[in-house]
């Protein structure tokens, strides 16, 4: 026990559909077709890119905002932090922030995402703990020897008492 605060890595695929926006404005904003529906984003921001870099010597892309009612809220697997890996396949190591957004917009209705989770794993001196925190040892396990033992003194003392 150290101090040292350790990470575990996990990767995980995720599978996010679009909703159309169902909106006559963005379609026109867009220059589609009539009747052709653009599809809403996935519900999230993101951070990061060769000319950006979020975390030190990273060049990754990081989820920076989840957004309410998004497909990625709704899903429920994406969390703010996670380093997303690739898009439908397409490796985002390398990019320029504003590629790898373009990506995001143009992957489709259906998107795949390859995304590292990081959950923060501390190792830390015992009896540092911060407050509600269970110390480990039932109370239990540490009354009723208490008990007993000061029961036994009583006893043994009233024994003594009767002899004199």
């Amino acid at each position: 026990m150290n101090g040292r605060v350790d990470y575990l890595v996990t990767e995980e695929e995720i599978n996010l559909t679009r909703g159309p926006s169902g909106s006559t404005e963005i379609e026109s904003a867009l220059n589609c077709e009539p009747g052709v529906q653009p599809y809403k984003g996935l519900g999230f921001n993101i951070v990061g890119g060769t000319d950006q870099q979020y975390v030190s010597n990273d060049s990754g892309i990081y989820v920076s905002r989840i957004k309410e009612d998004g497909a990625a809220a709704l899903d429920g697997r994406l969390q703010e932090g996670d380093k997303i890996l690739s898009v439908n396949g397409q490796d985002l190591r390398n990019l320029l922030h504003q590629d790898a957004v373009d990506l995001f917009r143009n992957a489709g209705y259906a998107v795949s995402l390859r995304v590292q989770h990081r959950l923060q794993v501390q190792n830390g001196p015992l009896g540092h703990r911060s407050e509600g925190e269970p110390s480990g040892i039932p109370i239990a396990l540490v009354l009723v020897p208490a008990f007993a033992l000061t029961m036994v003194a009583a006893w043994a003392f009233m024994r003594y008492r009767q002899q004199l």
